[in-house]
C-alpha cells in the first residue's frame, strides 16, 4: 500500500489531497485496477502526480513512458521532470536534444509515438491530458499488459468509462479556492456574438466559421472592455479561430498593447520563444491569442485575466481549460482573484453544470460523458433572470457561485458592474468601481483604530460618497484586503478630523450658551 515511500529531494512533499490521491491509487492497484483515471482540478498538481508514479516505477526498475498530448508541453514537462531529480531520461519528439531511445524512462508526444512507434517492453505508461483521446494510446492502454494511468482535469469524453476501471476524484476547485491554490474568478459579462441561427456542424458545436464571423463583430467590444477593466494584467484570449485571433491581435496592436498569436500555425522555435517571454513576471507581451492551443497544460501563474471569445454550446471541459488557465494562484505576485471577460457567453451556459463541477467534482466518467453531450441554450429561465435568491448575483442555477447560496463557504466568482467613477471626497479625487471602492474601505475600517464600528462605518461611508448602497458580496467580514489609495485613506481622515473639529465648536457652543 506505500506506493510513494521515498522520493528525490527534488519532490516536494505532498499536499494532504495529493497524498489521498497517492493512497487512492494504490489500493486501485491493490483491487486489480490495470488502468486508473486520476481527475486533478487546475491546480492540484497532475504532472507532480505523474511523476511520482514515474518515480516508484523507475525504482522497482521498471520502464515508463510519461506521454503528452501537446508538443509544447513536452519541454515543460522534461524541465519538471528535471526539477524532480528525475534527470535521466530520453525525450521522444522530433529531432529533440534528448532524444535517446535506451534510457527507462522516456517523455514523449503522442504525435511522435503515432509516427514512430512505441519504445519496447514498457510497464507503466502515464498520459496526460488523457480526456483527449488519441488512438495509439487507447489502443496500447486497452491491449498491452502495461499500468496506464490517465490524468486530467476533465475527464469528460466519451469512452473513458470503457479504458479506465476506477476514477480517483478527491479533491474539486472549490477546496483549492479555499485553500489559495486556485484564486477567485470575477466574472464580467460583457457583450457576446449573436448565434441566434448560426450553423452547427456535426459534433454539436457551432461551426469554426459561424463563430468566426460573429465574432468579428464584437472585436471592437473585446479591446475597449479589456482597456476598461483589466488593462495591466496579464492576459490570455480565447478566439474562434485562427484568423479570428489575428484579427483580435491586430486590433490589440492598433492601441498599443503588445499582443502575439500562439496557435497551430505559428512555427516551434516563435513558440518557444513566445512561451519563455511570457512566462517572465515583466514580459513585454501582455496578451497572448489562441484558439486552443493555451487551454490545456499552459500554466502561467500571473496571468490575471481570461478573456472568452469562443462560444461553445456542448464542451464544458474546452469552457474549464481555457477558465482554468488564469486561476493559479501566485505568491510572487501577490495575485488576488482573475478577471473573466465572458464575450462568448459561456458562463450562462454552463452556468449549473460548471457550479456542479466546482463544487462537487466528478462522480464517474460516464457523468463526465454526459456532461459534454448535452447541448445548451441561450434563452433565460426564471432563475436566470432573478440570479441568487440571496444575492442576486448572475448567472445562478442550483448554488450560487458568488455566495454559495445557503452555504456560507469562500466564493467563486465575485460580481461586478466594472464601471468606474469618480469619487470626489473633499478636494481628494480617486477612479473607482463599487466592488473596489467596498473592499478599499472595508480594509480602511479594519486597519484604522479610531473606526470604531467597522462593518457599519464601511457601509454608510460606501452609501455617503455614491448615494448607493454597497454591493451584496463580499459582506465585510469576508471581503478581502486591499491596498488602500492614498486619496481615500486622505479623504476619509480628512472627514473625521473636519468631524471632531465640528464637534469641538458645538461643545464650545454649548457650554457658552449654558
Amino acid at each position: 500500500m506505500e506506493l510513494f515511500d521515498t522520493a528525490p529531494a527534488g519532490f516536494k512533499p505532498p499536499r494532504p489531497f495529493q497524498s489521498e490521491a497517492m493512497k487512492l491509487v494504490a489500493q486501485g492497484l491493490v483491487d486489480g485496477h490495470k488502468n486508473q483515471m486520476v481527475m486533478a482540478p487546475t491546480g492540484a498538481g497532475k504532472t507532480y502526480l505523474g511523476l511520482r508514479l514515474c518515480h516508484k516505477a523507475l525504482k522497482a526498475g521498471k520502464r515508463v513512458a510519461f506521454i503528452c498530448d501537446r508538443i509544447t508541453l513536452i519541454d515543460q514537462t522534461s524541465a519538471r521532470a528535471d526539477e524532480y531529480g528525475l534527470r535521466d531520461h530520453g525525450v521522444i519528439q522530433g529531432d529533440h536534444p534528448r532524444q535517446d531511445w535506451s534510457r527507462p524512462f522516456q517523455i514523449a508526444s503522442i504525435q511522435s509515438i503515432e509516427s514512430r512507434g512505441w519504445p519496447k517492453n514498457l510497464d507503466v505508461v502515464i498520459v496526460d491530458e488523457a480526456h483527449t483521446q488519441r488512438e495509439a494510446w487507447v489502443k496500447f492502454a486497452m491491449e498491452s499488459e502495461a499500468r496506464v494511468f490517465g490524468l486530467s482535469a476533465t475527464p469528460f469524453s466519451r469512452g473513458l468509462g470503457k479504458i479506465f476501471t476506477n476514477l480517483i476524484s478527491n479533491t474539486t476547485m472549490h477546496q483549492l479556492t479555499q485553500e489559495g491554490i486556485l484564486v477567485p474568478m470575477r466574472v464580467l459579462s460583457a457583450r457576446r456574438p449573436d448565434m441566434a441561427g448560426a450553423k452547427i456542424g456535426s459534433d454539436g458545436e457551432w461551426t469554426h466559421a459561424a463563430a468566426e464571423e460573429r465574432g468579428m463583430e464584437i472585436i471592437g467590444d473585446v479591446v475597449a472592455e479589456w482597456l476598461r477593466h483589466a488593462e495591466g494584467r496579464k492576459t490570455i484570449v480565447f478566439g474562434a479561430t485562427i484568423a479570428h485571433c489575428e484579427e483580435l491581435c491586430r486590433r490589440f496592436s492598433e492601441v498599443g498593447v503588445y499582443a502575439a498569436t500562439f496557435t497551430q500555425d505559428t512555427p516551434k522555435p516563435v513558440r518557444d520563444e513566445l512561451v519563455r517571454e511570457f512566462a517572465k513576471p515583466d514580459s513585454m507581451i501582455r496578451i497572448l491569442i489562441s484558439v486552443e492551443a493555451l487551454a490545456k497544460g499552459f500554466d502561467v501563474q500571473d496571468v490575471g485575466c481570461v478573456v472568452d471569445c469562443r462560444p461553445l454550446r456542448r464542451s464544458l471541459s474546452t469552457a474549464i481549460q481555457m477558465w482554468g488557465r488564469g486561476l493559479r494562484s501566485s505568491l510572487d505576485t501577490g495575485k488576488a482573484d482573475c478577471i473573466l471577460l465572458d464575450h462568448s457567453g459561456n458562463i450562462t451556459r454552463f452556468a449549473e453544470d460548471y457550479t456542479e463541477i466546482f463544487f462537487n467534482g466528478l462522480k464517474t466518467l460516464d457523468m463526465g460523458e454526459a456532461l459534454d453531450k448535452k447541448v445548451r441554450y441561450d434563452d433565460q429561465d426564471e432563475r436566470e433572470r432573478k440570479g441568487c435568491p440571496k444575492c442576486g448575483y448572475k448567472p445562478f442555477r442550483q448554488r450560487c457561485m458568488s455566495c454559495g447560496h445557503e452555504i456560507q463557504d469562500r466564493s467563486l466568482i465575485s460580481h461586478e458592474a466594472g464601471v468606474m467613477q469618480e469619487i470626489s471626497i473633499g478636494k481628494h479625487k480617486l477612479k473607482s468601481s463599487d466592488s473596489d471602492l467596498w473592499l478599499q474601505l472595508c480594509s480602511f475600517a479594519r486597519q484604522t483604530s479610531w473606526v470604531q464600528k467597522k462593518a457599519g462605518y464601511a457601509y454608510m461611508q460606501f452609501k455617503e460618497l455614491t448615494g448607493r448602497e454597497p454591493p451584496r458580496f463580499p459582506r465585510f467580514d469576508d471581503a478581502r484586503p486591499v491596498d488602500v489609495p492614498a486619496a481615500l485613506t486622505a479623504g476619509l481622515n480628512g472627514k473625521q478630523k473636519a468631524r471632531q473639529i465640528a464637534n469641538a465648536h458645538r461643545r464650545r457652543a454649548e457650554a457658552a450658551a449654558a
